[in-house]
C-alpha cells in the first residue's frame, strides 16, 4: 500500500488537499489514483482565476489507459497552477504528493476542509476498495 502523508486531507474520489495555513489549499491526486491510472501523458489544469467548487471537476488527467476528471476538494479561486506538468505530466506518477501537485486554491469556505477524510479514514477507504 502506498504511503499516505499525515498532513493531507482526502476526497473519496482520491484527490488530496494540503492546507497551507494562509487560507490556501494545494491539491493533487493521490498516489493510489496515479497508480490506478498508470503512466500519465497529459494534464489539463484550470486557469488561474477560475472558480473551484467542492466536489466539481477542476482538472483532467490522461493516462495511456483513460482520461479522468479531478475533483476539487474545496471551493475557492485558483491562484496558482503547476505549469511544469504540461511538459512533464509523469511527475504526478513519480511524486504524487510533492512536485506532482496540480493547483492552489484560495479558500472561500474554510469549513469545507473539515468535511474531508483524514489520512486514517482514507487508508481505511483504500483497504475497503482492495477487498
Amino acid at each position: 500500500m502506498s504511503e499516505i502523508p499525515g498532513d493531507l486531507k482526502f476526497l473519496k474520489s482520491h484527490e488530496w488537499a494540503r492546507v497551507e495555513g494562509n487560507g490556501r489549499v494545494t491539491i493533487g491526486i493521490s498516489d493510489h489514483a496515479q497508480g490506478l491510472l498508470g503512466d500519465l501523458v497529459y494534464v489539463e489544469l484550470p486557469e488561474v482565476g477560475a472558480e473551484a467548487k467542492s466536489g466539481e471537476a477542476i482538472a483532467v488527467v490522461e493516462s495511456v489507459k483513460a482520461a479522468s476528471d479531478v475533483y476539487s476538494p474545496v471551493s475557492g479561486t485558483v491562484v496558482e497552477v503547476n505549469s511544469a506538468l504540461a511538459d512533464k505530466p509523469e511527475t504526478i506518477n513519480e511524486d504524487a504528493y510533492g512536485d506532482g501537485w496540480l493547483c492552489v486554491i484560495e479558500l472561500s469556505n474554510k469549513e469545507e476542509v473539515n468535511d474531508l477524510l483524514d489520512p486514517d479514514d482514507y487508508a481505511e477507504l483504500l483497504e475497503e476498495e482492495d477487498n
